[in-house]
């Protein structure tokens, strides 16, 4: 009866999670669509354009351990409601910023954005951490399946939003308060247990004990990697399609099918691990990742960017939910708190230079060169599986 009531409470608080995911998402992927565009509206400098989707990834970067830290403090329920607070105060200052006609206010918005991502972030380990062995998986997978709305709602909000008020874009900031607010009352129906006694579960090992086991040298830089690919590319493509003379619209379209592409397989992706293995769904996700690149590098029509993002998004879902996944293999729960922190700064700090880079090459070397530049960054993915994957034949008995 208990182990029914322990799964009823879990898939629960998953739900309730996704829900938030999708909320999360919803304003993630809006800014994505919009981000570059103002910035390239507002920036003196145009090769600065992506600078406000870069100042998010910053934001993300530097809250995601003092996030974990403070939610160990004060639980889960509240660190997440206080970083939706952020997101309530981004909304204000970045739509403030476009009525002014500010670029650096932009950023500033977009940082404080960056907060809410990273307290956001850690809603997947919210589930995986209250979750039975056996359900780890695809908690972990059906609440980054939340991000499916996020995909189908941001672009069509960006663009019913984006002249509705003058100057462009100002309606399409001041909308994702309505996100944030819905999503404050999602979170206020959480139930799942804090992590203030974890502590008393068991030795802390050393950072740099931990840090050392391969399997938390292969989920940091899969899940690193991956999430620097997908960023370098998705960040960039609706300036490179508006380069190519393709419509907005377009853009919108193939960045929305990109991120239905990123959190569709979630419904299945825990399945799969549970099937196949981690590694096995990982190293798929590293395939689908180089042939993403292939097409991109074939052509510049609308077809090769939609499918190019499209794989690009089934790619990251597969290296990420893998990742995290293989990540709890690393950690006691006593360690969660500065484990799970340790891995989003270093997510996060790949991410940030991959953003910043987008648009910085898309403007002085073009789109392909773009790709010539993820090519090493999945080959390393490729090296870390296979170099796990060899290393766990080895130590089974034979």
């Amino acid at each position: 009866m208990k182990n029914n009531d322990t799964h009823h409470d879990a898939r629960k608080n998953v739900w309730l999670l996704s829900a938030c995911q999708a909320l999360l998402l919803t304003n993630g992927v809006t800014l994505i669509a919009v981000s570059a565009l103002a910035g390239q509206m507002l920036a003196s400098n145009k090769a600065l354009a992506t600078l406000p989707a870069t100042a998010y990834v910053i934001g993300s970067w530097c809250s995601t351990v003092p996030a974990s830290l403070y939610m160990k403090r004060v639980g889960r329920r509240s660190g997440f409601l206080t970083g939706a607070g952020f997101g309530l105060v981004a909304s204000l200052v970045t739509s403030t910023a476009m009525g002014v006609g500010s670029f650096a206010l932009l950023c500033v918005g977009t940082f404080l954005f960056g907060i809410y991502n990273a307290f956001g972030q850690y809603y997947r380990f919210a589930a995986a951490d209250a979750a039975p062995a056996d359900f780890k998986a695809k908690a972990i997978s059906y609440v980054l399946a939340g991000g499916l709305v996020g995909g189908i709602v941001g672009p069509a909000l960006s663009r019913w939003t984006r002249e509705l008020a003058q100057p462009p874009f100002m309606a399409t900031y001041a909308s994702l308060a309505i996100f944030t607010l819905i999503s404050m009352v999602v979170l206020s129906r959480l139930r799942i247990p804090d992590g203030a006694n974890d502590a008393a579960q068991g030795e802390v090992r050393p950072m740099c004990e931990i840090a050392a086991q391969p399997t938390f040298i292969v989920a940091a830089t899969v899940a690193a990697f991956g999430y620097a690919t997908m960023t370098l590319l998705m960040t960039a493509t609706p300036l490179a399609m508006g380069f190519c003379g393709h419509p907005y619209g377009a853009a919108a379209t193939v960045i929305s099918s990109h991120v239905i592409g990123m959190f569709a397989p979630s419904f299945v992706t825990g399945s799969l691990i549970k099937r196949f293995g981690v590694l096995t769904v990982m190293g798929t996700g590293v395939a689908l990742l180089f042939t993403c690149i292939g097409i991109a590098l074939s052509g510049q029509e609308i077809p090769h960017f939609w499918w190019a993002l499209v794989l690009l998004g089934v790619g990251w879902n597969f290296t990420y939910v893998g990742g995290s996944t293989l990540l709890t293999e690393a950690y006691r729960p006593s360690e969660r708190a500065k484990v799970q922190g340790a891995n989003e700064m270093i997510v996060f700090t790949v991410q940030a230079m991959a953003a910043f880079s987008s648009g910085v090459l898309v403007n002085a070397r073009g789109w392909n060169t773009l790709n010539y530049v993820a090519i090493p960054m999945v080959t390393v993915c490729a090296i870390a599986v296979t170099w796990l994957v060899m290393k766990r034949r080895q130590s089974r008995p034979t």
